[in-house]
């Protein structure tokens, strides 16, 4: 039997609220269908499936919260049969706790002895300060603590997942406290350096220009997809900067998802992935990056766009500012950021001349890398940069 469980959609997730379930029991289905729609801080999003079975149960019901692990359906794996004893079933239908549990659970369990009253709860004082700047109730927090107290990293990872209960006009101000929660982690765990990078940018720019002149106006290409073209190309040449930090390990990703930050109507920002950002002609990375932008702010994205990227890209370049440092997004271990193209005096051919200049900052983790690596990443994207028929 094969068990599938809400993921965690980004760190600044700890649960989320099932919205719709889009199959039903004794259907088949393939990896990357989209078998849930799950309400995040930040958007309703399509939970895909990640393995091949039959939907055997739907264990959790539509309009439940349910934390970040949490078993939402079992399914039967290709050629397996289903146990002795366990029918295909819808979840329970709303009513208690202990409804929804004879579902799922064996009938040698139902008939256990009953548990002890819960002890007093443990809280560390920082957890308690928390929770009260974050306006987060202890009593729903499970601890992991010692002897199940709960500390401050569990109340920030609950105020990730407040959102999800939120009503809609509250989503912009639950939506902060995540992001908040996700970047005092960030700033917590990881050892941030930065860099930072002046490279100009008339040849990348009078390249844009001719190209654009061949092409129909709604398939002309930003200045932007360069940008997310090189770094997804430069990232092979220093792979520290391109991967996830988990378990005490760096693990360092073939292909290059990069998550594109984004801001929404509503407030806030999402950071959904242009997965294999490397392999895709400028072209397609453009229609990607329309499609991708126009679904973000409409509330309709899939789970291995919020749970993929490997690095991240901010471009506040449209918002007048010329430089840009940004926090690494927990488990990435680099952010690249880009400012807003400006004309500045530049030493060319023994000549003082304008030139259009782009700022390139990098925030990256000194657990993976150091200066040196970060050094060498931006100087090829810089590269990059000067050779645009080349991307």
């Amino acid at each position: 039997m094969l068990e599938f469980k809400l993921p965690s959609l980004g760190a600044d997730m700890d649960e989320g609220k099932l919205l719709q379930w889009k199959v039903a029991p004794g259907q088949a289905v393939k990896k990357g269908e989209v078998i849930a729609v799950v309400d995040t801080s930040k958007a309703a999003v399509d939970v895909e499936i990640w393995f091949e079975g039959t939907v055997q149960q739907l264990v959790t019901e539509v309009g439940q919260t349910i934390p970040v692990g949490t078993v939402m359906a079992l399914l039967l794996g290709p050629g397996e049969q289903a146990p002795a004893g366990i029918e295909s079933v819808r979840p329970a239908a709303p009513a208690t706790t202990a409804r929804l549990a004879a579902a799922v659970v064996p009938a040698a369990s139902a008939a256990a002895p009953p548990t002890a009253p819960l002890a007093r709860q443990r809280v560390s004082p920082a957890a308690r300060q928390r929770a009260a700047e974050l306006g987060v109730e202890l009593a729903r927090i499970a601890g992991t603590g010692n002897e199940g107290a709960v500390t401050r990293e569990d109340v920030e990872r609950a105020a990730a997942g407040i959102a999800a209960e939120a009503a809609p006009a509250g989503r912009a101000a639950a939506m902060r406290r995540a992001i908040a929660a996700a970047m005092s982690r960030s700033k917590r765990e990881i050892p941030h350096y930065y860099l930072a990078e002046t490279v100009p940018m008339r040849v990348a720019l009078d390249w844009l220009r001719a190209a654009n002149a061949q092409l129909p106006v709604a398939e002309r290409l930003l200045p932007a997809v360069l940008l997310l073209r090189a770094v997804a190309i430069a990232v092979r040449d220093v792979p520290e900067m391109n991967g996830l930090f988990v378990d005490g390990e760096f693990r360092p990703s073939q292909a290059a998802h990069v998550g594109v930050a984004i801001s929404l109507r509503q407030g806030g920002l999402i950071a959904p992935a242009l997965h294999d950002a490397g392999s895709k002609t400028l072209a397609e990375l453009m229609r990607d990056l329309a499609d991708l932008v126009r679904r973000c702010r409409s509330g309709s994205l899939r789970s291995s766009e919020m749970a993929d990227p490997t690095i991240t890209v901010t471009n506040l370049g449209d918002q007048g500012v010329e430089e840009v440092f940004g926090v690494i997004y927990p488990p990435q271990v680099a952010l690249v950021g880009f400012g807003r193209i400006v004309e500045r005096p530049w030493i060319e051919d023994e000549r003082v001349t304008a030139m259009a200049v782009l700022r390139v900052t990098l925030s990256a983790d000194h657990r993976v890398s150091d200066g040196h690596r970060g050094a060498l990443f931006l100087a090829r994207l810089r590269d990059l940069l000067q050779q645009p028929q080349a991307l």
